[in-house]
């Protein structure tokens, strides 16, 4: 069986090294810089442009490897919609979760309109062999229209009180959106959400509704399964 190149293919850093830059800075709410700096403190010594290439290069990537190990989302979705500002221009942030609060796509577009809505619909239904049973969203009408001509079999409950599960997973996206100083481009927004949204989902379980044994388990669990995909493994 042919296997995929190595994307660590001529970085003269070692991939662990560089697993640790995209992980701190998807997880934490520190900047390039803040990266840099500590990696300096372990003896490190890599400029803050090597990590942001980093992140830039391997983000999606190790993102693309942590989606294939995850379990199958569950049957309800909680779909929402945020503005956010690139460049003086209002953009609209799309973002679903599912009833375990664990984020199944996200997508910056420049309109809310039934077509943006069948836009998102597409990019979530994309390589899954399932529907949900529930749609849950906000009173935009957009969402109705997409719902009708792509999951006419889903239930679809509209409230604004029913939806706090989706609009409270935008928190960390405002977050880092006031620590960056809002987004360059729309570009700029869709690589760095993605990656975010999925690496610091996959080392943040919903930790209020576990034991602290529980919890430790699942936190083990998401190291190794980081350390499985995002490290050259030896093949010797």
């Amino acid at each position: 069986m042919k296997t995929s190149p190595d994307p660590h293919h001529r970085h003269r850093f070692p991939a662990e090294l560089i697993s640790q830059a995209v992980w701190l800075y998807h997880v934490f709410s520190l900047s390039f810089r803040d990266v840099e700096l500590l990696l300096a403190e372990r003896g490190v010594i890599v400029s803050y442009e090597s990590i942001r290439r980093w992140c830039l290069k391997f983000g999606s990537h190790f993102v693309g490897r942590i989606r294939r190990r995850r379990p199958r989302p569950g049957d309800k979705w909680h779909l929402d919609e945020v503005f956010i500002r690139i460049q003086g221009e209002v953009r609209y942030l799309w973002r679903a979760v599912d009833q375990n609060g664990v984020v199944l796509d996200i997508l910056v577009q420049s309109r809310w309109d039934g077509t943006a809505a069948k836009c998102f619909f597409k990019r979530l239904l994309k390589g899954l062999s399932y529907a949900p049973r529930v749609v849950v969203t906000d009173q935009l009408k957009s969402y109705g229209v997409a719902r009708r001509e792509m999951l006419p079999d889903a239930e679809h409950r509209e409230s604004r009180y029913l939806n706090n599960r989706a609009e409270n997973s935008h928190r960390p996206t405002r977050r880092r959106e006031r620590h960056m100083q809002r987004f360059k481009s729309m570009r700029q927004a869709q690589r760095f959400l993605s990656a975010h949204a999925f690496i610091s989902g996959h080392f943040r379980p919903r930790r209020h509704l576990m034991t602290a044994d529980r919890y430790r388990a699942m936190r083990a669990k998401a190291f190794k399964i980081w350390t499985q995909e995002t490290c050259a493994q030896s093949t010797g």
